[in-house]
């Protein structure tokens, strides 16, 4: 699921742990807000087009869809797109932004995913991972439904940023966990995520069975120069998201599976 970061407001707090990360309870505002957004529109979402590159024809699971503005682009250009999230909220937003033949299921990416072995030939992940302390069991699902010679391409917050965000600095090489609120129209949003070493999740794709392709710190979009001329600064000059393309090997034994291009 896409994720702001160039909120309004944002603070430290101590918030009910069911209400975390609870998108059903702002999905609307979240979506109206990410929907043209410098970070999001310009910048997220170029990147992630970028990397999966031609996908006429692929099928192409976005895992953490959201309101499905991802899925949307990624099926303008001929991807064959199925779509899930944990937001019952979203997935009807999704809907209703790609119709009601579009294939979405509501369902979490830490338990068992609801496809069979070799499923997809490309996954896309957009700002999720850095939302589990654990990526093992999500990445070993990603793993299961891509076929032989298929990509992954996941986003998440770059360490950088996750690591000063806060004072005191906390334990770069540790696992830990940062909360602060979002704010829609006065309501404030407790949100949480967790942030990893560079390290740590390199070799969690490498646990999972992937083969690292490419790390991307890339550039936003020129063209968002008039439209945001002071944050489209801000965003060129400082790091903000780590984007990894990592790849399934190819089969040595299905003559039928051939790398996705």
């Amino acid at each position: 699921m896409e994720r702001l970061t160039d909120v309004p407001e944002h603070r430290a707090r101590s918030a009910d742990p069911a209400r975390v990360n609870d998108y059903d309870g702002f999905a609307e505002a979240y979506s109206a807000e990410t929907e043209r957004s410098l970070v999001n529109a310009h910048y997220a979402r170029p990147a992630m087009l970028d990397l999966a590159g031609d996908v006429a024809g692929r099928r192409v699971l976005d895992a953490g869809c959201g309101s499905g503005a991802l899925s949307a682009a990624l099926r303008d250009r001929g991807a064959v797109v199925t779509g899930i999230d944990t937001s019952a909220e979203m997935l009807s937003l999704a809907r209703r932004r790609l119709g009601d033949d579009a294939v979405l299921h509501h369902g979490d990416l830490r338990d068992h995913l609801p496809f069979d072995d070799d499923a997809f030939d490309v996954v896309v992940s957009s700002l999720v991972l850095h939302y589990l302390e654990d990526w093992g069991p999500t990445l070993a699902e990603l793993r299961r439904v891509l076929r032989p010679g298929g990509r992954l391409i996941a986003s998440v917050d770059h360490p950088f940023v996750a690591y000063t965000i806060q004072e005191p600095r906390p334990d770069y090489f540790a696992t830990t966990s940062y909360s602060f609120d979002w704010t829609f129209g006065g309501r404030a949003v407790p949100m949480k995520f967790w942030r990893k070493p560079l390290h740590a999740m390199t070799d969690a794709f490498t646990t999972a069975g992937f083969r690292l392709s490419t790390i991307s710190e890339p550039q936003p979009d020129p063209a968002a120069r008039e439209l945001f001329p002071d944050g489209f600064h801000d965003l060129s000059v400082k790091p903000c998201f780590l984007f990894f393309v990592v790849e399934v090997p190819p089969s040595t034994t299905a003559s039928g599976n051939q790398p996705v291009p």
